[in-house]
């Protein structure tokens, strides 16, 4: 990856921070210049933050809609999914390429993503294309081509996206384990990308009933950052949003609370698609609104950040027990997991793996990490966000993330800082409030092959020629 010089301006700022914190214990901590935004609500209840930035002439609009995959209705995971594809299909007022037309066929781009707990749609355009891509999300926010040609040709295309991302990848049915087995009640234990199964047995009137529910001005955050007039910008977001009703109906909003684990659990899955076993180790972790949510991400990055991080030294290239490791703070809105993943080295066992995975937790469960180790995964974590930050895009989706899922705007300004001032102390005992004397979950997935009482397949028997 080539970075701009303005990254690399970070990534030297950041070398020598780390330099002067082998030297000087109180060190300053790098000044993260603020988004300066401001912050409106509609009558119809949409939300709106704005930034003005004339340094290009251009503009990003995102729409951060507050549903995601733990919204799906039970039984029909991916309909959150099935939207994002969904809501580029038009109306009677927008034919289907219509964002392709005010985007990419001027130099921008436009797409969109769904996670647990959000879905979004970004646009990157020049600044004098602000007008007609409001009136575009705006319009299709109000009302969309919801018929059955529509809704059939987009279920197919999430079938194939999960036929690629996880049938025809070997440890694609691995990750969706981990999220099924590592929770007992919470409906993030549903796969975001969808089940055949349930796509096949959905309906239209579901379809329809989903978007009324959810793709509404009350339930949606509009972000718009660049070069744009203030007063223009405000008249046309009265003129195309504000004509969007908002729904008497409440929204309704996951309540399921995850238990806390009362024992350790192990699963295991055979397929025929792993060429190696792999393992994964859970447990269970905060709301991303939590006050650890900034030490659980540095843990995250010095145990398996990198190929000169913890785990990797030991587990990858010293004891050569597995070929990757990973450890992910995957948390979100109502709450997260711990993860550590394993794909192990030809020849060795779940038992080595685990048993040398455990050691390093433990090392650091007792002693601690480094200042060294520390100030590394900052600077490391620290670039990426800035380097981020360089884009108006990036500058949006930092704000939208705070807004919507962290549920403060402010905290786009106040995160990096909180990050910047964790201690070694602060790592050390996140870990032990997570994993001391917590229950953990285990995913095996296996060869095949590992199964006991396998029978390979009878082999052709060719005849022999004379």
């Amino acid at each position: 990856m080539k970075l701009s010089v303005a990254a690399l301006a970070l990534l030297a700022i950041f070398s020598c921070a780390f330099l002067r914190s082998e030297e000087a214990p109180g060190k300053k901590a790098v000044m993260v210049p603020p988004v300066e935004f401001k912050h409106s609500t509609l009558a119809n209840g949409l939300e709106v933050y704005t930034v003005e930035d004339h340094s290009a002439p251009i503009v990003a609009v995102q729409v951060w809609y507050h549903v995601g995959s733990k919204d799906d209705p039970s039984g029909r995971s991916g309909f959150a999914h099935l939207f994002e594809h969904m809501m580029f299909k038009g109306n009677e007022h927008m034919k289907e390429d219509t964002f392709d037309n005010l985007t990419e066929n001027i130099g921008g781009e436009n797409n969109a993503y769904t996670a647990d707990d959000v879905t979004v749609y970004h646009e990157t355009v020049p600044s004098n294309y602000l007008n007609p891509i409001l009136w575009a999300e705006a319009e299709r926010m109000s009302a969309l081509a919801l018929n059955d040609k529509n809704f059939a040709s987009e279920r197919d295309v999430v079938k194939e996206e999960y036929r690629q991302r996880i049938r025809a990848n070997p440890y694609g049915e691995f990750y969706l384990d981990i999220e099924k087995r590592s929770f007992a009640v919470h409906p993030y234990k549903r796969p975001g990308i969808g089940n055949i199964e349930e796509l096949d047995a959905s309906k239209l009137p579901e379809v329809k009933a989903f978007h009324s529910t959810f793709y509404r001005p009350d339930n949606a955050t509009l972000v718009v950052i660049g070069d744009f007039k203030p007063e223009e910008l405000e008249g046309w977001v009265k003129k195309y949003f504000g004509a969007v009703p908002k729904p008497s109906a409440k929204i309704p909003r996951v309540t399921t609370k995850e238990p806390p684990r009362k024992a350790d659990k192990r699963e295991t899955t055979y397929s025929p698609r792993a060429p190696l076993p792999a393992v994964a180790l859970t447990y269970l972790g905060p709301s991303i609104r939590n006050n650890d949510s900034p030490a659980l991400s540095l843990v995250a990055e010095i145990l398996a950040g990198g190929d000169s991080s913890r785990l990797y030294q030991t587990m990858v290239y010293e004891q050569q027990v597995v070929q990757s490791v990973s450890c992910d703070a995957d948390l979100r809105e109502d709450l997260g997991l711990l993860v550590f993943r394993l794909i192990l080295a030809s020849g060795k066992t779940i038992a080595e793996a685990e048993r040398s995975l455990n050691n390093e937790i433990e090392q650091v469960l007792k002693n601690g990490v480094t200042e060294a180790e520390l100030e590394k995964a900052k600077s490391r974590f620290l670039t990426g966000k800035l380097e981020e930050r360089e884009t108006v895009n990036g500058k949006a989706s930092a704000l939208g993330q705070a807004v919507v899922v962290y549920g403060d705007a402010t905290r786009v300004n106040t995160d990096l800082a909180k990050l910047q001032a964790v201690t070694t102390t602060e790592i050390k005992d996140v870990m032990n409030r997570y994993i001391t004397g917590k229950k953990r979950v285990v995913v095996e997935y296996l060869p095949e092959t590992m199964k006991p009482g396998f029978v390979p397949p009878p082999s052709e028997k060719k005849e022999k020629t004379p």
